[in-house]
């Protein structure tokens, strides 16, 4: 999507053109592809997989429903949907290629073959038509969006009446001292981490800024409303470490 000259957004701590934004946040993913899962297990010690599961539990999918998971990466979203949904489909929308090829390669892949898309766009000009999908989901992905706005906008547009948003996000801790303990945690051990397992240092840090750089609960919830959602809910995870968003096209 185009964007005005001269306009800038942040990735992460740094200022850059809004034109940037999309290919440094490309570059990030296509380095850390090949060790996302790894890396996602080891930082949050397997607690990603039961958030994971709390939004499906949420969200309780229904045979013959379509979904599509945006940023969607290596299709933890989309296996869990589709096991849970007999007779449904799921479209897996990610920027960055090297991550779509990775999710391709996992053995729910192949078992899920026949109900299960992977397609290179861009969250903010998504390439199907208005209502198109019964259920629009984004984990861990709506934060690297150059316009949030825009993104919530296209979620909007391509359900179809009745349809559901869900955002799985990390988000702000209830309690300003673990807040802080967990920020010590994120600046100090995390990009380490990434230098030792993914021999990427410089990703894992911006990945830890983005996180603080995205909006708390509320504030989210209100861009949520603003984007034309109705019935619009959040439910903290692990005291606040991430978040559910919930919202409907009414």
């Amino acid at each position: 999507m185009a964007t005005d000259e001269g306009e800038t957004t942040h990735f992460g701590f740094r200022t850059v053109g809004a034109d940037q934004k999309a290919g440094l946040v490309q570059g990030v993913f296509s380095r850390v592809a090949s060790k996302y899962d790894v890396m996602n297990d080891l930082m949050s010690a397997g607690v990603h997989r039961l958030w994971k599961d709390a939004m499906m539990d949420w969200l309780a999918p229904r045979p013959g429903q379509r979904l599509i998971d945006v940023a969607g990466g290596t299709g933890d979203i989309a296996f869990r949907f589709l096991a849970r949904a007999p007779g449904a489909s799921a479209v897996v929308v990610d920027l960055t290629e090297p991550m779509l090829a990775e999710g391709r390669a996992r053995a729910e892949a192949t078992a899920m073959g026949g109900a299960l898309d992977w397609v290179v766009g861009d969250a903010m000009a998504l390439p199907f038509a208005d209502a198109s999908f019964d259920v629009y989901t984004i984990s861990f992905g709506i934060r690297n969006v150059t316009r949030i706005e825009a993104a919530l906008a296209e979620a909007h547009r391509v359900l179809r009446p009745g349809g559901r948003l869900m955002v799985l996000e990390f988000s702000r801790m209830v309690s300003p001292a673990l807040q802080w303990a967990y920020d010590r945690y994120s600046f100090n051990v995390i990009p380490v981490m990434g230098q030792i397992v993914a021999g990427d240092r410089e990703s894992y840090q911006y990945l830890v800024e983005s996180i603080r750089r995205f909006p708390e609960q509320e504030a989210f919830a209100a861009m949520i409303r603003e984007a034309g959602f109705g019935q619009v809910r959040y439910r903290n995870l692990s005291m606040g470490i991430a978040a559910l968003h919930s919202g409907w096209k009414i």
